[in-house]
């Protein structure tokens, strides 16, 4: 990773200005990359709105959802039985497969984009990017299952069948690797000091800036992947699994003796 590119921090004037009320959008102009991850939560947010004019699909969503959320604690048990992988597996189970519903952190998040991109270093800001394409890209794929399932229910052959009418091999392909981005992102700033020393310094103009969810997000996946000491390992696990999985839901028939679809080794 080459050195730290700064997009300058806040000056205490705007964040006084910021403190005192003044719009956003007055402090920190729009550039193209904050116009692009404001358009990945757009893409969020019309997939809340079709949910929202249909209780019926919301309903069926939430329950791929939870049932997605299950499944991985299921597939990665025994990484979760680990010291050294335990609180990787959690961080990714809780912020990348959690169920919980994000509307308001969004919605806060979405007014807040310009400060983003000026306060926090330019690979954290390609990170957050990252998991914006990886946000909009899980909840379109998650509308679709809701809406395939039809009033099924949310076991192994209900999820089956969902998964083969939505198909997209290639969206569930990208899925896997956006992921697999964000954990190397996080891996990476892991060897890079002077930026775990910068997240630091960023928690008062965070907080400030409305960011702070984010702040934490960031040191929390930041110490998660340091006290591996090393998460290739476990990232190879997790994308070999999810790529044997997506596989076996492709071509299975739907198995009512299972709960959840294997993997290799299980």
């Amino acid at each position: 990773m080459g050195a730290i590119v700064w997009r300058g921090a806040a000056p205490t004037l705007e964040t006084r200005l910021y403190a005192a009320g003044a719009p956003l959008g007055s402090l920190w102009p729009m550039n193209a990359q904050a116009q692009a991850i404001l358009d990945l939560l757009s893409q969020v947010d019309a997939q809340r709105a079709r949910r929202a004019a249909d209780p019926a699909l919301a309903a069926r969503v939430r329950a791929v959802k939870h049932y997605q959320h299950e499944r991985f604690q299921h597939t990665y048990g025994d990484l979760l039985a680990q010291p050294r992988y335990a609180d990787a597996t959690r961080f990714f189970l809780e912020e990348l497969y959690g169920p919980e519903d994000f509307t308001r952190r969004d919605t806060q998040f979405k007014r807040v984009v310009p400060a983003l991109v000026r306060l926090f270093p330019r690979e954290v800001v390609l990170t957050v990017q990252t998991l914006g394409e990886l946000h909009a890209l899980s909840e379109t794929l998650d509308t679709a299952m809701g809406e395939a399932l039809a009033g099924q229910p949310v076991g192994l052959a209900g999820y089956t069948r969902a998964w083969q009418r939505v198909g997209q091999p290639a969206e569930r392909d990208k899925q896997i690797a956006l992921m697999r981005r964000v954990g190397d992102a996080l891996d990476g700033y892991t060897r890079n000091p002077l930026l775990r020393h910068s997240l630091r310094l960023m928690r008062g103009p965070a907080r400030l800036a409305g960011l702070a969810e984010l702040q934490i997000f960031l040191e929390s996946g930041f110490d998660t992947f340091r006290a591996m000491h090393g998460a290739r390992e476990f990232l190879d696990t997790v994308v070999r699994r999810e790529q044997a999985i997506a596989a076996w839901l492709f071509s299975a028939t739907a198995d009512e003796g299972r709960e959840f679809p294997p993997w290799p080794g299980a």
